[in-house]
């Protein structure tokens, strides 16, 4: 048997193995919105840990962290910084709004805006302004799967429809399992993905170099300022660190498969502790930048798209073809799990925001269920149509998306915390915060006075916000009580 069929094998048995195990796990349930959408609300907070670091930690951390440790040095510690202020964000802004999701029977992200602002209309532009923003992320989940399945061929196969393959079948999955399905295939992910970092951010530096220590003080010996940011204003600069860094913590929750996340949960505490545990996942991207730095030393001269594949090259050219399948493999479930969920976000705000709050369609719990799950494989198709029109690296493709994804957090916020704030105020909020990133982006400007544009976009949204907000009708007394007696934590008895 050939390298490339032993790698390959390993893949497709690992890959199927798993989406069988989430497939049986939807068995016997009634599959009504609720159900399917966010599990019943149940997941404890085993279950949710997973599940969310299932959807978080994605074909990015395994290639992209790396790609950019090896192509960019310094900006890529970002990734390390982002993730432990996200979740304390989320310590304090996911459990009241699990407990008015649970009052009010929602099922979306776009639900909570249009229930707090009492409009449908800012819900139908949330929902498609999260649907347009999540495709560059089911992109980049489908543009690392064809870096891992064309290195684990050899480069013998079509990684085009092998991509298309695996992703359609695991729409089908999606349209079977749904989210509690998900939560299972994410059980077995996250095992495979931690043996694989492990083995790339440890074995690789003990293979080469005898330590990661080692790997480090010789990227320094050969870059002398690779461990250092640029000057303020350049685009990789101090500014751009700290303004991405205050981004995607703000967007990081506010994904419609995040949202769905925190709406699954059984209660309130089980998300808090989820922020006390979630940042253990980081250690996992010190070791995936680690194997970046130790591709960077064996395997120097990448440059652009080509650094996503630096470290799974290495482990091509120096270990046998089993090894390289069986890291392929983890690797591949980094993309097709976090893809299940994007799937089942986008679907749901699709059919319950639009199809049914606007266009009064699938509005039965039956007709919304069928309709959801249809619409997995219509997203499906989307997102595999645009990734064959849109390559770009694994980083810029999840930077696009929490751009956008990002100008949802003052309604968020503001929804909690000031009154006063109006569904005109949050809609004509993220209007403007859009159209400044389409402005920008037009002009080909990455960054204004080294800031990103991102953060740049959510200033603008926030004042736009609260002006529209002061010269508009304030919000009924009545439900503002109600909302906000939803929302507050329970008094011990």
């Amino acid at each position: 048997m050939s390298e490339a069929a032993v790698a390959l094998s390993i893949v497709a048995l690992v890959v199927c193995a798993v989406i069988i195990l989430g497939s049986l796990a939807g068995r016997g349930i009634v599959m009504d919105p609720e159900q399917y959408m966010l599990g019943g609300r149940s997941f404890g907070v085993l279950f949710l840990w997973l599940l969310m670091a299932g959807e978080i930690y994605t074909t990015f951390t395994f290639l992209g962290a790396a790609g950019w440790a090896y192509g960019k040095g310094a900006p890529v510690f970002y990734i390390l910084c982002y993730g432990p202020l996200a979740y304390i964000i989320s310590y304090y802004l996911l459990p009241p709004l699990w407990r008015v999701g649970k009052h009010y029977g929602l099922l979306t992200g776009p639900d909570f805006f249009a229930n707090r602002y009492q409009s449908r209309t800012l819900g139908i532009i949330v929902a498609l302004a999260g649907f347009v923003f999540l495709i560059p992320y089911v992109t980049l989940q489908l543009t690392g799967l064809q870096i891992l399945l064309g290195i684990a061929g050899y480069g013998s196969v079509s990684t085009f429809w092998a991509v298309a393959l695996a992703f359609m079948l695991t729409a089908a999955f999606v349209y079977a399992a749904g989210m509690r399905g998900l939560a299972w295939a994410s059980v077995a992910k996250d095992v495979l993905v931690l043996a694989a970092v492990i083995f790339a951010g440890v074995i690789l530096p003990l293979h080469f170099f005898r330590s990661p220590a080692e790997v480090v003080s010789r990227v320094l010996a050969v870059h002398p300022h690779w461990m250092s940011l640029v000057g303020g204003g350049d685009q990789y600069g101090t500014r751009w660190f700290v303004s991405t860094v205050l981004l995607t913590a703000g967007g990081f929750f506010m994904w419609p498969q995040s949202m769905a996340g925190a709406y699954a949960a059984k209660n309130a505490q089980t998300l808090r502790r989820n922020a006390v545990l979630m940042p253990l996942y980081n250690v996992m991207l010190l070791l995936v930048i680690f194997a970046g730095f130790t591709a960077l030393l064996v395997a120097p001269g990448l440059h652009g798209q080509d650094t996503d594949r630096a470290f799974m090259l290495v482990v091509q050219q120096h270990f046998p073809a089993w090894v390289l399948g069986s890291v392929a493999a983890a690797g591949c479930l980094a993309a097709l799990v976090p893809a299940s969920g994007q799937l089942l976000g986008a679907s749901s705000i699709i059919v319950k925001n639009v199809l049914g709050d606007w266009m009064h369609l699938a509005t039965s719990d039956r007709s919304r269920t069928l309709a959801t799950r249809v619409m997995v494989l219509v997203v499906a198709v989307l997102a595999l149509w645009f990734w064959a029109e849109e390559q770009k690296t694994l980083v810029d493709l999840l930077l696009i998306g929490y751009n956008g994804i990002a100008q949802f957090l003052p309604g968020t916020v503001l929804a909690f915390g000031w009154r006063r704030t109006t569904g005109a105020g949050v809609g004509a909020g993220i209007v403007a915060g859009l159209i400044a990133l389409a402005f920008l982006a037009a002009k080909g400007m990455p960054t204004v006075a080294g800031l990103n544009n991102g953060l740049v976009a959510l200033a603008i949204n926030t004042a736009v916000c609260v002006c529209v907000s002061l010269l508009t009708r304030a919000p009924l007394e009545a439900h503002l009580d109600e909302f906000a007696d939803a929302a507050r934590e329970p008094r011990p008895s």
